[in-house]
């Protein structure tokens, strides 16, 4: 079984169990959530202030782990992450979440992945709270547990990695 099926059979247990956790206070969890993945993310990328472009993460017999920036402001980061199932140009990335950090909040909060969009496009209007804070939820949910994985894997990342491979490739 290949990475890229491993993934998606990870999402599928991950959009089963996450069917069954539900917390009463959404809210209060989401914030936990959120503030759990910031953490996450910096055991994961401890130098994620410093990527400039992109960065790659390595383990060994996984997928490589490729976290792009967006945009950067004074007070929050824009990342992309994801897993590259493929060396070449036409290669899979997965699930490409598009993560915000809010560096003086010190949360990370999931905008959007490869399937669900982001709230703001998926729910013109802001009056069904209640599937906003679930979509939230399950968005937020999916990347800690993926973040999770990603810790247990023993990802390591070089952030001037990327410029190594570009000077192999000329």
């Amino acid at each position: 079984m290949g990475n890229s099926q491993r993934l998606c059979q990870l999402q599928r247990k991950l959009i089963i169990t996450m069917a069954l956790v539900n917390p009463v206070n959404k809210s209060i969890c989401l914030e936990q959530v959120c503030a759990s993945n910031y953490l996450k993310l910096f055991r994961l990328i401890p130098e994620l202030t410093s990527v400039v472009d992109s960065a790659i993460g390595l383990a060994p017999h996984h997928a490589a782990l490729h976290i792009s920036i967006i945009e950067k402001t004074p007070y929050t980061i824009t990342v992309e992450l994801s897993h590259c199932f493929s060396g070449d140009l036409k290669a899979l990335f997965a699930p490409a979440v598009k993560i915000r950090i809010y560096q003086d909040a010190q949360l990370a909060e999931v905008l959007s992945d490869h399937i669900r969009g982001e709230v703001a496009h998926v729910f013109k209007d802001a009056g069904p709270s209640r599937e906003i804070m679930n979509y939230k939820w399950r968005l937020n949910y999916f990347l800690q547990k993926w973040l999770d994985h990603c810790l247990n894997k023993g990802y390591l990342f070089n952030i001037n990695l990327k410029t190594a491979v570009l000077a192999d490739t000329i």
